[in-house]
């Protein structure tokens, strides 16, 4: 996508006033919820079983834990949170972009899969320490290594669900570039998840406006982490969105 079209649509945006930011609604959300019953039974199923049982019965991500110093305490309404909250904006904005995807990429991706991934995909962040999670300022290198176990410890929680084996590698691999650039399903769950956590308010940080979200964004389409016309998906998304864009604050 070259540079005319990308300020074409980030002139759009600036000007659109439907694209509105709101910094203290918790309550409000990308867009439209499209539930389905995946999206309304794991969640409570999670939530509803012993979680912890499932964990501690899982040798691998025991023998993880333990490895990097993580104690196994649950933060479980942190998950109510992302349930309610950021995973359900991610998800939003991964149907958003797949609706915009060119047809050549469309016929490759899978929505289902991607939608799904995309409500499970921080649930690793269960076991990760407050400290290192709601800490205000930056991360050191030791808690960002553990910050970023949170992906391998998703997958280990959720293998023992019966997931389908691609959902599982979604959730396994949504930060990993050197997957990303290979697979249009990722592509997808990574960009939604990246511009929903800098539109968010969070405790380290102030809530980006659409605008700067999409420009830090274009840095990794300029590095080849992100498919151009995945992320061009998304621009053109957000210009043509009949309703307000809203933003929904993260305490």
């Amino acid at each position: 996508m070259g540079i005319e079209l990308y300020n074409q649509h980030i002139y759009a945006i600036s000007q659109n006033p439907n694209i509105r930011h709101f910094n203290n609604d918790r309550n409000a959300h990308f867009g439209k919820a499209q539930g389905d019953i995946f999206q309304s039974a794991l969640p409570v199923k999670i939530l509803k079983q012993d979680i912890k049982d499932v964990i501690c019965r899982n040798e691998d991500l025991m023998k993880l834990l333990k490895k990097n110093n993580i104690p196994v305490r649950f933060n479980l309404e942190e998950l109510k949170d992302l349930f309610q909250n950021h995973a359900k904006d991610t998800q939003e904005i991964c149907g958003m972009i797949y609706n915009n995807l060119p047809q050549a990429l469309k016929q490759k991706a899978n929505l289902k899969n991607i939608k799904d991934s995309a409500l499970l995909h921080d649930i690793g962040k269960v076991l990760i320490p407050k400290k290192v999670l709601c800490k205000p300022g930056a991360l050191t290198q030791e808690e960002s290594n553990v910050m970023n176990l949170h992906s391998e410890i998703g997958y280990q929680i959720l293998k023992d669900y019966g997931l389908n084996e691609d959902v599982l590698r979604l959730v396994r691999n949504h930060h990993n570039k050197n997957v990303i650039p290979h697979d249009v399903n990722l592509q997808v769950l990574t960009l939604a998840d990246m511009y929903s956590a800098l539109t968010e308010k969070r405790v380290y940080k102030e809530a980006f406006s659409p605008k700067k979200a999409l420009t830090i964004i274009r840095s990794h389409v300029k590095e080849n982490d992100i498919n151009p016309q995945v992320f061009n998906a998304l621009v053109k998304g957000i210009v043509d969105k009949k309703a307000p864009v809203s933003v929904r604050a993260e305490v």
